[in-house]
């Protein structure tokens, strides 16, 4: 349900300049983040001989890729059922379809430094049902919790695979936890608010940062935390299934599921740790190196390098495209609404 702040709080002129000024460098972000996206494509395939890289490719299995691309989208799907539940949860009430149209143009965002720019999804929400961004933007938190518990859990089963695999599965597991206890545990969470407030320049963004640290300990709770988690985990084994599926359309290629999973979850968590936009080259290079490492012999560096490209295409570039389209679907839906 709509939750308009009241009239003389100055707030909502804020969001409305927030979302403006997102809105305003969208264009100009993508391109940037395309830009060095193709460079570290470029880097990496020099890395492998351009002509060895090419010639591997001839030999590739489309069906592999159309495969990764429908793994990559069930991931898509689950989580927007998580982001629908999260909302419900914090009594949001919004259509279904719109509902998933936000979800999927916050994508466009996957680019962003530690896909921080996700928040997007809540300015959305304010702009089409003036929902505060303070009440909603917890729930973009608790997603990035819940995956980043998902990824630990899949480097955890991974790990088998890898001799080192363990201690990092832990130092993950230590990382998550102390988010954890900051998040869940009231006494430490109120105390921080209480030093904030006293900042001169934040200070007076008390009130809503109660009001969002209020809605992050509803998502929290047991239930949705389990939930969530729950969701994660089936969501992200699906794209380091699209992992799997992919290398092994290149011939002779091979590796263990456990391998390729610890080599997608592990990638991909340092790479949002680099804060990098959407973790382009730490993601790359540490998926390269791990596949050529883990696969023995079978994989080739051609063959890790053209494996990690079409990966980060089904499963970043692919989201980006469909944010894309979605928030043009949800400008063009919301103006004729508002006609």
């Amino acid at each position: 349900m709509s939750d308009p702040d009241p009239p003389q709080d100055a707030q909502p002129s804020v969001e409305e300049s927030a979302a403006a000024d997102v809105i305003n460098n969208l264009a100009r972000k993508v391109v940037f983040a395309v830009v060095f996206g193709a460079m570290v494509f470029a880097a990496i395939a020099l890395y492998s001989d351009v002509e060895a890289l090419w010639l591997t490719a001839q030999g590739f299995a489309v069906d592999a890729l159309l495969a990764g691309f429908a793994l990559a989208a069930g991931n898509y799907a689950l989580r927007i059922l998580r982001w629908h539940y999260y909302l419900r949860r914090l009594d949001i009430e919004v259509p279904v379809g719109e509902s998933a149209l936000i979800f999927l143009s916050g994508f466009v965002m996957s680019v962003t430094p530690g896909k921080v720019g996700e928040v997007f999804k809540s300015l959305l929400l304010y702009e089409s049902h003036r929902i505060s961004i303070a009440r909603s933007a917890p729930i973009v938190v608790a997603e990035r919790l819940t995956d980043l518990l998902a990824l630990v859990m899949l480097i955890a089963a991974g790990s088998l695979a890898f001799e080192h695999g363990a201690a990092i599965a832990m130092s993950g597991g230590l990382f998550v936890a102390v988010l954890l206890v900051v998040c869940v545990y009231r006494p430490l969470g109120e105390r921080c608010l209480d030093l904030v407030e006293r900042l001169p320049l934040v200070g007076r963004f008390g009130r809503k940062l109660r009001e969002a640290y209020g809605a992050l300990l509803e998502m929290t709770r047991p239930a949705p935390l389990l939930l969530g988690t729950t969701v994660a985990f089936v969501a992200w084994a699906m794209e380091c299934a699209s992992l799997y599926v992919i290398v092994h359309g290149f011939a002779g290629a091979r590796m263990s599921w456990d391998a390729a999973t610890f080599t997608y979850a592990t990638s991909t968590m340092a790479g949002a740790v680099a804060l990098l936009p959407g973790g382009p080259g730490v993601t790359e290079i540490g998926m390269t190196a791990l596949l050529q490492s883990l696969g023995g012999d079978s994989i080739s560096a051609p063959v890790a390098v053209a494996t990690t490209i079409l990966v980060r295409i089904a499963t970043l570039w692919f989201a980006v495209v469909i944010g894309m389209a979605a928030l043009a679907l949800h400008r063009v839906t919301r103006t004729r609404s508002d006609g």
